[in-house]
């Protein structure tokens, strides 16, 4: 729609109900149907060409491109004010695919030390078989990062809100490293969603989501999704000649020339889908539109009970520390607040009184609260990262990521936040007996 000035600059609440959301054009059908089929009939011969050559955009063969995983990548490209966005099988897979294009063997990342302990298990070692090399650095030191970057690294990695520990990243300064570096940023906002953070407009040129955290919402759907900024320049030196120079595949084609800022867009779909097959099932791309379309209810309830729940653990004597961002008493409070004014997500980590073994009591004592692998549930959830999801790592990546072993991470869902309370209490009760 438009008015008098133009076309209408619409909400973030209307955006994520009506973002790739068409009625579908053979029935009317007003909710994005669940297009559950493998292929698409071609008009003719020379259609079917020009699909493969990349001379017309349209639908081939659903491990490259699906109507219903259309209509989400859309969604999510707006909400994050991005050019153009990717989805993939899981959160996992859009890390890979982030990278896909632009690292050869022997290139480097330079990524945060923060960072889920599932990443740095994939960084520090599933990427050793590609050739590739991650560099943990403090991402509170840009100089530390900086120095860090070097003929050979190709992108800085980092999570907007980190998991475990809900640490707040100064995007804006991170993100000056890296254009002085001639480097993209690629931010992981997961945790926080467009509704918290858009990186994009701090400096961005990648984000990256597990879709199966909040976007989606429910714990039902999983997925992951890349979103590009547009605004590199990939032909502005040699370094990313997947982009920039010719492609063996598509007949001499330049991906960049050709599609200027949805070149990172379209060689994910044409090479990346194709060749990796990470792709993202209809049903749960459908599951996924229909969680956005509550995104910006639910994190409101999100945040709000993370702010009270946290508060609550920080004046209870058998609690030693809580790491929220949303606190006064945090580090971080200040940098929250202004670069992410809506609130410090839903995500923390609080220290128990007796360790370890406390930690586990707890797990084992809660009621309300689910103890499983997940987060961005609307269900409130817990877990003890040192002997679970970061299990894999040495005290001191635990520590520096958050997750040592006296440290419950909290996933904080939109029950009231008085009964949550008052399940913690119960638990805290039986776990420092």
């Amino acid at each position: 729609m438009t008015d008098e000035q133009g076309p209408r600059a619409y909400g973030f609440d209307t955006l994520q109900i009506h973002a790739g959301a068409r009625p579908d054009p053979a029935t009317g059908a007003r909710q994005t149907p669940i297009y559950q089929n493998t292929a698409y009939v071609f008009r003719d011969a020379e259609h079917a060409a020009a699909l493969f050559n990349l001379q017309e955009v349209g639908y081939i063969y659903s491990r490259l491109t699906n109507p219903t995983v259309s209509a989400l990548q859309e969604r999510i490209a707006t909400l994050e004010g991005g050019a153009g966005a990717v989805c993939t099988g899981s959160g996992h897979a859009a890390q890979i695919m982030a990278l896909f294009p632009l690292m050869s063997p022997g290139d480097d990342v330079v990524v945060s030390n923060r960072l889920y302990g599932g990443t740095v298990t994939q960084f520090s070692q599933t990427f050793k078989r590609f050739g590739w090399k991650a560099k943990f650095v403090d991402m509170d030191k840009p100089g530390e990062v900086a120095r860090a970057c070097g003929k050979r690294t190709k992108a800085i990695f980092c999570e907007s809100i980190c998991n475990p520990g809900g640490y707040v990243t100064d995007l804006p300064k991170i993100a000056a490293v890296a254009e002085k570096k001639g480097l993209p940023l690629i931010v992981d906002n997961t945790s926080a969603t467009p509704y918290l953070c858009k990186p994009i407009e701090m400096g961005a040129t990648l984000v990256v989501h597990s879709t199966t955290k909040y976007l989606s919402g429910s714990g039902q759907a999983m997925g992951g999704a890349i979103v590009d900024s547009g605004a590199f320049d990939w032909s502005a030196s040699d370094r990313y000649p997947s982009l920039s120079e010719p492609e063996p595949a598509y007949h001499g084609l330049k991906f960049h020339e050709t599609f200027g800022p949805l070149a990172f867009t379209f060689h994910s779909i044409a090479i990346g889908l194709r060749d990796l097959g990470m792709t993202q099932a209809p049903m749960n791309a459908f599951l996924t539109l229909l969680g956005i379309e509550t995104l910006s209810l639910r994190m409101a309830k999100h945040v709000e009970n993370a702010k009270k729940v946290a508060e609550w653990l920080e004046n209870d004597p058998r609690v030693e520390s809580v790491s929220y961002a949303g606190l006064k008493s945090s580090p971080y409070y200040r940098r929250a607040r202004k670069i992410y004014p809506k609130g410090a997500g839903g995500l923390f980590t609080f220290a128990v009184k007796g360790g370890y073994e406390a930690c586990v009591k707890l797990v084992d004592s809660v009621e309300i609260f689910s103890h499983v692998a997940n987060l961005g549930d609307t269900r409130s959830l817990l877990i003890h990262s040192a002997s679970t999801t970061h299990r894999q790592l040495t005290p001191e990546q635990q520590e520096a990521a958050g997750a040592g072993p006296n440290r419950v991470r909290m996933s904080i869902g939109i029950e009231d936040a008085a009964d949550l309370i008052a399940d913690l209490d119960q638990a805290l009760a039986k776990a420092t007996a």
